[in-house]
């Protein structure tokens, strides 16, 4: 079943009904919520049942091998090299460098994102780094005017957006690290789906359509996504020649051609003309990073994500502290009462957000303190009181003291139990809009998700302060979530999203979903989600929530506001010796493939 991606189509409400329906949920008023919550003796985790007569929808399943991607010639891409003997990870960076064709406008050669990978063997889950970083003539104030105000559009649209890219290099070190196939075989049908072709999707014709005034004012990138002076339309082909070249000498030369070869002297030669940052030696000093997950218990399962530069993992498992307080199982998905609950914890962790997260290798971050079960403690306390607090009210907490001392998601399992997690980005759509030189590589517009000034919001509406601020070789602060659930030490749900700052509480939903109410990926997938940010201080719903639910929220003090969909998650869960999987429907190209 496919859902329309403009919000003034999108049905969802004869859908969210039948849910409700079919897992017995009723809606639960305002005044049910517990008055205090408790510290010592915690709701018993649900159990979970699982009756496939009660699913309206049915997941895909398989049992050697699963790929769950934005776009289906990447999926089929990554379920081929899963079928000739590769492993998650050889399956992963293959679904990478397709995507960058498939799905342009946020698949990338020239952004950067996080990985997470599980080995089966060892038990172990890190967390992989390739973010974009800023370059070494970056500065604080680079966007503001000399009356000390944001420059429009400049962190968006310009050469001054672009930081240096991380997917290549990321890409190279999974495979080295955990792969088992050469680095041309992976990329090889990538380079075949670019110098063929394929038909562009409606799904794709409007975001160019979208986009038309920021990409028309590159030549290069109107030489790949242009016809007769407008953009590519659905049924149109496609066809990427330069971005095959450029893959053909990653492919033979490694990241070495991105960094410091042909490629990069085309980055550089881009820069130079339009008084970009980039240099020679800000691609050959980019470093991959592998990082500590942050990790935490909810409910019996232990929940493993990204840690900083990601704001996503920290946030999760705070947010999962404090609704560990309450039986959401028993007030139902999408009621008013789980709603209230949900969206006061989540502006207590956007407020915490806008004052604490940035990059650790530039910055103290309290982490500790935030995913302490201690300071959740708190934080249910005032969430479990009957009301909803204006945003104004709500400052950032203290968790020192706790302390001891455009965006795409894809996710892949395999038979033996690697597990692979990824979310990458451009940023916006398309990124900066701007191909670089002869590359066919488009290029980030990452720099906006630093603090281009405190208290000024990004793209997103987030509100950042000194710790995201802009500094030479810092990466800016990220919401990808790429998460992980594991029972027994093992994958149980492989799952994240696109969607800028709404990443963390669609992720959250998902894992709510899942483990809060027994839901399918698919179930889980096509629910109704909604988000709070803390600023600005309004509830966002997408459609298909029950008036009386909505009537509910405004009587007690929301802000409800209607806005288009929000999140595409890829989730795989893991149980009974089965893989289940399901592409989230706000996305008519994505696509789950097992074996």
């Amino acid at each position: 079943m496919l859902f329309d991606t403009k919000a003034s189509r999108l049905a969802l409400s004869a859908l969210c009904v039948s849910v409700a329906l079919a897992l017995g949920v009723s809606q639960v008023t305002a005044q049910e919520v517990p008055a205090a919550a408790s510290t010592v003796n915690l709701p018993a985790p649900p159990t979970i049942k699982y009756d496939y007569d009660m699913d309206i929808f049915h997941p895909v399943s398989a049992t050697n091998g699963m790929v769950a991607s934005e776009q289906r010639l990447a999926s089929e891409i990554g379920l081929e090299i899963l079928k000739k003997g590769g492993n998650a990870i050889d399956a992963a960076v293959a679904v990478g460098f397709a995507l960058a064709v498939a799905l342009p406008n946020a698949g990338n050669l020239g952004g950067g994102g996080f990985m997470m990978v599980h080995e089966a063997k060892s038990g172990k889950t890190i967390a992989l780094d390739f973010r974009e970083m800023a370059p070494a003539k970056a500065g604080r104030d680079m966007y503001l005017d000399d009356k000390g105000q944001v420059i429009n559009n400049k962190s968006l649209y310009t050469h001054f957006a672009v930081g240096v890219p991380g997917t290549v290099k990321g890409m190279e070190h999974a495979l080295k690290k955990w792969g088992t196939l050469p680095l041309a075989d992976v990329i090889q049908p990538a380079i075949a789906l670019a110098e063929k072709g394929y038909p562009v999707s409606p799904t794709l014709a409007e975001a160019l359509a979208v986009e038309k005034d920021n990409l028309g004012k590159w030549d290069t990138t109107k030489a790949i996504f242009f016809k007769d002076d407008e953009p590519l339309k659905a049924g149109d082909p496609l066809v990427m020649k330069d971005l095959a070249a450029s893959m053909k000498l990653i492919a033979e030369q490694g990241s070495d051609a991105f960094y410091k070869g042909a490629i990069a002297e085309q980055i550089v030669q881009e820069m130079s003309k339009h008084q970009g940052l980039i240099s020679k030696e800000d691609l050959a000093n980019y470093k991959v990073v592998e990082r500590e997950p942050v990790a935490g218990e909810y409910r019996g399962y232990k929940v493993v994500s990204m840690p900083p530069p990601s704001s996503g993992g920290i946030h999760i498992i705070q947010m999962l502290n404090v609704l560990e307080h309450f039986p959401l199982n028993e007030s139902g998905p999408n009621s008013a009462k789980t709603i209230r609950l949900m969206a006061e914890t989540m502006k207590r962790a956007y407020a915490d957000r806008s004052e604490y997260l940035g990059d650790t290798d530039f910055v103290k971050v309290p982490q500790k303190g935030l995913i302490a079960k201690s300071y959740a403690d708190d934080l249910a306390k005032l969430v479990a009181e009957d009301k909803v607090t204006p945003s104004k009210d709500i400052k950032p907490g203290a968790p020192q003291k706790y302390e001891s001392d455009q965006t795409t998601h894809y996710s892949v399992v395999d038979k033996e139990g690697n597990a692979v997690a990824v979310t990458y980005t451009l940023n916006l759509n398309f990124g900066s809009g701007i191909v670089a030189g002869n590359t066919g590589i488009l290029l980030n517009n990452e720099m906006d998700d630093f603090s281009s000034k405190p208290g000024v919001p990004n793209a997103f509406g987030l509100i950042g302060g000194d710790a995201n601020a802009i500094e030479p070789g810092k990466r800016p602060l990220s919401s990808m979530t790429p998460t992980m659930v594991l029972k027994d030490n093992k994958p149980w749900l492989v799952t994240g999203s696109p969607g800028g700052a709404r990443i963390i509480t669609t992720v959250l939903q998902t894992l709510t979903n899942s483990i809060d109410f027994g839901m399918n990926p698919a179930v889980a997938a096509a629910q109704p989600r909604f988000h709070h940010q803390w600023l600005p201080d309004e509830l966002r719903l997408e459609p298909g929530f029950s008036p009386d639910t909505v009537d509910l929220l405004k009587k007690q003090g929301y802000k409800v506001v209607v806005k288009p969909t929000m999140g595409r998650t890829q989730t795989i869960q893991i149980r009974d010796n089965m893989m289940y999987g399901y592409s989230d429907p706000r996305n008519p190209d994505g696509v789950t493939l097992g074996y």
